[in-house]
């Protein structure tokens, strides 16, 4: 049936006149209606004038609410601004400085002088000509083009240049042909390695999306996983725990390594305790004469002489007989805390794959989120193994061992040459030597093993110079081995350029040099010039990328761009150091814990030493609680410390910042300043924990 049609018409006016509809269906009847009455549109006005009062005082509420709030953030912004100065007041007040800094360093004084130094003498320079500079920009100078500078100086008359003209014009002329030409030769370069580095970070990413998309992972074979479930095939294993005064996290880690689901008869725990401290070391042995009694097979083993640190310490442990019962060695730091399903879940990739050595887990962190040091710890870590050891492990069977929560093969280390002490990072050390003998690794992302961050400035630096250094170290020592090893050329291309050159030593080098050096200089030659996308855009590409791995820490994407080009001093020292073999480049010093995963542990030490030490006599549990106090007490005389190096070089920038104002260069300026930020907060030791 055909729907209607509809004419509407009507005459005079709308008030009180009908409305006639017709419809030309003939099925349809004439209907009539009434329009809407004088009374009904006066109605209809009041409520619409009631519901725009209403509505008024509605908008007025949340004007006013929103005045609240902005008047409440205001209030902490500015509360949050007073202590800041409060502490930084303390801090310059203090005159604490990394400079007379007693504990361990792994800087020699006088390189660390002679770097400062050098530091210094370029921000007085910077500082002089940025005086020059500005006295140039009120003469009628104009910085932002330096082609009209030359064409002033050549067409002006002599007469009407006076002294400082002359001085300028002189000065000008020296940037134009002796500094310009080899800075932006440098500069030029740097973009280079910036452009490789960034390349190969690209091409880890597209691997991992790969592994993501085609759910790549390393399965077990099925009979591995029988042989343990259903027969009982059950392999022995040596677990090792090396730790040295670290007091703060010592029993988490034992009862976790003591929980482990494997049977009591195929597991041996070694306890390899180097602490120099008594009290420390009767902590530790009481610990494990606990679980000794409640039925685990756990021995505890101490060296009198520390030689080679941790390389001596597992030396140590692999060197008693009884050893060569065991097939497998696990290694936990003290700090790390395996779930019970470890071995079950790592064990089995060994079974039939005769060639695997190595099978590593990756790390989970319990203090992530305790302040903005440990959130950017985690952004840079959690892309160290979803991205680069899962790829390397996938793609080539080879990655550096991480020290710990891994489980090696005892055949693999005998044949590579076991524990060396000659450099910082025996884990990379013997995985390079396993890897030159042929052996694959395995890396699961999806076996976590929770430890902790550092949490102060000053243990994440150290341990950063200690991870920089030693590669450098072990470098030098392993390329005549990798040029002679019976490898295909492709790995020994792999291991000296990709592993070693490239992520070892151009990544720190052209970061410092680049973006701390050779960029606050082109603001004061400005001849020599570095594009927009190289100062912006790449980095901002490449911190997006390496962020996406923890999607929640999106909102300090700039807090890390700013903080890894600030990490940059203390990794291209390090990497000097360890290269040339200056300063102390072998000592080990160990990172510091807060012992976050295991408070409770701490504070109810003595309760638990009188419930289950049934031997121990009153006196010896006196003063046992007499040593935890002391300790306690100890932990508590830290203090935040200025780091001279960092203050020099945020002063730096922060000049370069105010000259490239001058020469109108925005995103320059933009990056300078907030570069310069970070290397104050930095500087000041306002990113991580504060104890002072």
């Amino acid at each position: 049936m055909a729907l209607p049609s509809f004419n509407w018409w009507g005459k005079g006016s709308h008030k009180g006149t009908p409305v006639v509809v017709t419809m030309e269906n003939p099925n349809w009847s004439m209907v009539e209606l009434e329009a809407p009455s004088e009374s009904d549109f006066q109605t209809s006005t009041v409520t619409q004038e009631k519901a725009r009062g209403k509505n008024a005082k509605q908008l007025t509420w949340v004007l006013l609410l929103k005045a609240h709030r902005a008047a409440g953030c205001l209030t902490s912004v500015a509360s949050t601004l007073f202590s800041l100065g409060s502490t930084v007041r303390r801090r310059v007040i203090s005159g604490r400085t990394d400079n007379n800094d007693s504990s361990p360093s792994t800087e020699n004084k006088t390189v660390k002088t002679r770097f400062y130094n050098c530091i210094k003498a370029f921000l007085w320079l910077s500082l002089l000509l940025l005086g020059f500079e500005i006295a140039a920009y009120f003469k009628g100078w104009h910085f932002g083009a330096p082609k009209l500078q030359l064409q002033y100086i050549f067409t002006a008359p002599f007469g009407v240049r006076d002294l400082f003209d002359g001085l300028y014009t002189r000065w000008v002329l020296i940037r134009v042909g002796y500094l310009a030409p080899p800075l932006q030769f440098l500069a030029n370069v740097c973009i280079i390695l910036f452009i490789v580095q960034s390349l190969d970070r690209l091409v880890l990413c597209l691997g991992c999306f790969w592994i993501r998309f085609k759910k790549i992972k390393p399965i077990p074979k099925e009979d591995a996983i029988i042989d343990l479930e259903e027969n009982g095939f059950f392999p022995m294993v040596l677990v090792q725990i090396p730790m040295c005064n670290e007091k703060e996290v010592y029993q988490q880690s034992i009862a976790a390594v003591c929980n482990l689901d494997w049977p009591k008869s195929k597991i041996l725990i070694q306890v390899l305790d180097d602490s120099d401290e008594p009290a420390t070391q009767l902590l530790i042995k009481e610990e494990v004469h606990k679980w000794q009694q409640d039925g685990a097979r756990i021995v505890y083993r101490h060296r009198l002489i520390r030689d080679g640190y941790k390389a001596g310490n597992l030396k140590s442990g692999m060197s008693y007989g009884y050893v060569k019962e065991y097939e497998f060695v696990a290694i936990f730091d003290a700090d790390f805390q395996p779930a019970p399903d470890f071995l079950k879940r790592t064990i089995p990739h060994f079974k039939d794959n005769e060639d695997v050595g190595l099978v590593q887990a990756r790390w989970s962190f319990v203090n992530k989120d305790e302040n903005l040091l440990t959130r950017l710890q985690n952004v840079n870590l959690s892309f160290h193994f979803e991205v680069e050891q899962q790829v390397n492990g996938v793609f080539i069977n080879f990655f550096g061992f991480n020290g710990t929560a891994g489980v090696w093969r005892i055949k693999a280390l005998e044949e590579s040459g076991g524990w060396l002490e000659r450099t910082t990072v025996e884990d990379m050390d013997i995985a390079v030597r396993a890897h030159l003998h042929g052996w694959k690794f395995v890396f699961l992302n999806d076996v976590e093993c929770q430890c902790e961050l550092p949490e102060s400035y000053e243990a994440y630096r150290k341990q950063q110079h200690r991870w920089h250094s030693g590669p450098m170290q072990l470098f030098r020592l392993c390329l005549p081995d990798i040029i002679r090893a019976k490898i295909s050329m492709w790995k020994k291309f792999n291991m000296i350029f990709l592993f070693f050159l490239l992520r070892k030593l151009i990544l720190p080098f052209y970061s410092f040099t680049l973006f701390c050096i050779i960029l606050p200089m082109t603001m004061f030659i400005p001849e020599a010039e570095l594009p927009a996308w190289v100062v912006c855009y790449i980095p901002a590409t490449m911190s997006f990328l390496n962020i996406l791995p923890t999607p929640k820490s999106f909102p300090f994407i700039v807090p890390y761009l700013l903080f890894e080009n600030t990490m940059s001093v203390t990794k291209f020292n390090a990497m000097i150091s360890g290269l040339f073999q200056l300063g102390s480049a072998y000592e080990w010093v160990v990172t510091k814990k807060s012992g976050r995963s295991s408070e409770g542990d701490l504070v109810s030490l003595v309760e638990k030493e009188i419930k289950q030490q049934r031997g121990e006599s009153e006196r010896n549990l006196d003063e046992t609680k007499t040593n935890i106090l002391r300790e306690q007490k100890s932990r508590q005389k830290k203090h935040n410390r200025m780091y001279t190096k960092e203050l020099a070089l945020a002063f730096l920038l922060l000049t370069a910042s105010a000259r490239s104002l001058l020469s109108a260069q925005s995103i320059h300026f933009y990056f300078l300043l907030f570069q310069g930020i970070s290397f104050l907060l930095v500087g000041l030791d306002l990113i991580g924990e504060q104890v002072l």
